[in-house]
């Protein structure tokens, strides 16, 4: 019989933390970032807490990761610390241990910020992408894909390729004219399955016949709690419960 793995203390202090992806970093896949925070955790001598059992682990929640290849001004992770930390000393001890690209914007105790779990509050993203594409194209098949009740798209995941309803998941969409194309502005409802903007994009393709030109520039600007009446995305670093 092995002897049972030594019990670790619960956190004392649980911090929210926003950060983004910017530059040649929006090309980091989640596995990679993950590495690269643990490392930085490691490098600011972060007191951080860890999981019971034979391979303890830091208590690190991620929620809500971009897609690869997008960037991103507010991606979350929660951590859990066997100290209590000033929580701006925690972000600057991070911001100057990780690569520039992944930049540390916030971080909140979470006695502070609002009520519920991290991946409850992140109800919708706000997106912008910048495509290479007339405008005027890309304004009628918005026009298109915001008159049809169910836009139908496939993507290929673990367990094979899906099929899902991509337009229910959409709170609003528009389309401007921008230097060398057209600039969409999108608000996604998070659920399940989960909708991403290319999901998005392959649906104005199938029912407006909008074709990008060259690869798509994915940006999103936030994410958070979804106001049912106005379709504004709220902060969840500082909404209340």
């Amino acid at each position: 019989m092995r002897d049972q793995p030594e019990q670790q203390a619960p956190p004392v202090q649980r911090l929210r933390i926003r950060y983004a992806k910017r530059g040649r970093l929006r090309f980091t896949s989640h596995r990679d970032f993950s590495r690269a925070f643990e490392r930085a955790i490691f490098r600011a001598r972060v007191p951080m807490a860890y999981s019971s059992g034979f391979n303890p682990h830091p208590r690190i929640s991620y929620a809500g990761a971009a897609p690869t290849g997008a960037a991103s001004e507010a991606e979350y992770v929660e951590i859990g610390l066997a100290e209590v930390q000033d929580p701006e000393v925690v972000r600057r001890a991070l911001e100057e241990s990780l690569p520039d690209g992944l930049d540390v914007v916030d971080v909140v105790d979470v006695v502070e910020a609002a009520g519920g779990s991290l991946a409850d509050l992140l109800e919708a993203s706000h997106w912008l992408l910048d495509l290479e594409v007339d405008p005027e194209q890309a304004r009628s098949a918005v026009e298109a894909f915001l008159a049809a009740e169910s836009v139908s798209v496939q993507r290929m995941t673990k367990k094979g390729l899906r099929e899902f309803d991509c337009r229910a998941a959409v709170v609003a969409l528009s389309a401007e004219p921008r230097e060398g194309g057209a600039r969409l502005d999108l608000v996604l409802r998070h659920g399940v399955p989960s909708v991403r903007p290319d999901d998005v994009l392959a649906g104005l393709a199938s029912v407006g016949g909008l074709t990008t030109g060259g690869a798509p520039l994915l940006t999103r600007l936030s994410q958070g709690p979804l106001d049912p009446g106005t379709g504004e995305i709220g902060d969840p670093l500082r909404m209340r419960g």
